[in-house]
């Protein structure tokens, strides 16, 4: 009879805990008064939903997913306003809890992460990569302005910054990719920012790279660029 009890009791508790999600993510997003918030990622090209929460009188949420590694993932905001413009939030999930923190007025660029390593560094890229793209953008005015004042001097100098910027740039992703290559974003950011590298430079990256990482989902298709 015991024999039968302990067998159940063990039964139970492997099942309650084969039901627990293996990576939890919680947080506030202050200012909410009404909405749903997904939690998503991406699947043969198409976004699917992994679990959503109704919200109303107030911005607490929990939401739970089964994951097998690190790996993109999306908070998003339906605000039932019919605006679905900056209510996006990429981050680079893991098993564990997660606490993402955020604003209504400012939900995808004020949010704050914690418990996920490779959603720091992604966070710290993006940073300079912000700076970038808006240096770049500065040199474009100036750039269509020139062309419109014919000004073909200017033209040709904002021409060199915009080259000098494209470089710097590159090289900045090609150097995080290399120093942070005991995480999962180093292969990431390659293959999604600059898979068109030059082979032999994409082959360094992937030989820095732990046997861990080389092995994660990203390291596969980064080996699998650099043979084809």
């Amino acid at each position: 009879m015991k024999k039968i009890i302990i067998l159940i009791i063990t039964t139970l508790i492997i099942s309650c805990n084969s039901n627990q999600k293996n990576m939890n993510i919680s947080g506030n997003i202050d200012g909410l008064k009404k909405g749903v918030l997904y939690l998503q990622t991406e699947k043969d090209s198409l976004v699917v939903n992994l679990d959503s929460v109704y919200l109303r009188g107030g911005g607490n949420y929990k939401l739970s997913t089964n994951i097998e590694e690190p790996d993109i993932y999306y908070l998003y905001l339906d605000k039932e306003d019919g605006d679905s413009l900056n209510d996006i939030i990429a981050f680079f999930g893991n098993k564990g809890e997660i606490e993402i923190n955020t604003r209504l007025t400012t939900f995808d660029s004020s949010y704050e992460i914690s418990g996920s390593r490779n959603s720091d560094l992604f966070q710290e890229y993006n940073s300079i990569m912000r700076q970038y793209n808006s240096k770049n953008l500065d040199l474009l005015e100036i750039f269509y302005n020139s062309q419109i004042e014919n000004n073909q001097k200017k033209i040709d100098s904002v021409n060199l910054e915009l080259e000098k910027l494209i470089r710097k740039k590159y090289l900045y992703t090609l150097n995080f990719s290399i120093t942070n290559a005991n995480n999962e974003i180093s292969p990431y950011i390659t293959v999604s920012q600059i898979p068109d590298a030059n082979i032999d430079l994409l082959k360094m990256i992937y030989d820095t790279l732990p046997y861990n990482i080389k092995d994660s989902k990203y390291g596969k298709i980064l080996k699998e660029i650099t043979i084809n």
